[in-house]
This record gives structure tokens, sequence and C-alpha cells, in this order.
């Protein structure tokens, strides 16, 4: 899976002014690159996974993850947003990057629980959430995130 997320899977410098705003963002863009069939039942996956408690991590990262028949296959993609968003988050503190996790409903307890279990390793290394909040460099950010996850 080295080359799992790719540079054009990181949109960088984007301008959200919500939670939702940045969902359904990346539930089109999911739909656009065939990760999902449907962009209107991956952001309900969305919101009804943001209903169930806190996807917002700390320091600024959020890992939002929708599991749903929508889905064709598994798929990354991060948000970085040019100012802090609200987002129910573990430390209280508001989000500018979401790495966006897309699973198909059959694959729910093997490649959720992997991609959730790598991107939760991936943020706790200091190292990481620093790249990731100093670049813009979109195959930086995808080549951190592809190292992490083949771990």
């Amino acid at each position: 899976m080295s080359d799992f997320v790719k540079a054009d899977d990181v949109f960088v410098n984007e301008h959200a002014t919500s939670r939702e705003e940045v969902l359904r963002f990346l539930s089109q863009q999911a739909e656009a690159k065939g990760i999902s069939n449907n962009a209107n039942a991956t952001y309900e996956a969305f919101m009804a996974r943001e209903g169930m408690g806190e996807t917002g991590m700390t320091d600024g990262f959020a890992v939002p993850h929708a599991k749903d028949e929508s889905i064709l296959n598994a798929g990354v993609l991060v948000f970085k947003n040019d100012t802090p968003l609200d987002w129910p988050s573990f430390d209280e503190k508001p989000i500018d990057v979401a790495i966006a996790l897309f699973v198909p409903a059959g694959e729910a307890g093997t490649t959720h629980i992997q991609l959730l279990s790598k991107t939760a390793v991936l943020l706790m290394k200091d190292d990481f959430k620093a790249l990731v909040h100093g670049t813009d460099d979109k195959q930086k950010i995808a080549d951190a995130i592809n190292a992490g996850i083949a771990e």
C-alpha cells in the first residue's frame, strides 16, 4: 500500500466554514474519484458516525470515517483547511486537518479497523503532525500517510 494515498487525494489551502462543509466536500471528491458511487449517501454515513461521538482527535486533527454500501473502494482523503474549524475533539480544540477514511460496508470489521488503527498511531507521532501542519506539499503529506499505513 505504498501508494494508497496519492498527492491528488490531499487537499490543502481549502476554505471550509464548518465540519459539514468539509464532509460534504470529501464525499463529493470520493464520488469523483470512484471511491463512492453516491456522494449524498457517503455524506450521510459520515454524519451518522459524527453523531456517535467525536472524530476530532487532538492537536488540530480529525479522523472522520464513513462505512457504507455507497463506498466501493477503501480510501483515504486528506483535507487541510486554511483556518481551524469548530469540530468536536478530544482536546476540545479546533481542527484544521481531516484525514477521512472511506470503507466499504462489507469491510467494516477489517479494512476499517486497520486504517483507523494505523491513522491513530500516526497521530501519536509528533514528527508526523508537525510535517502535516508545516507543509502544503501534497506529495510529502501523502508519502507520510503511506509510510504510516505500510508499517
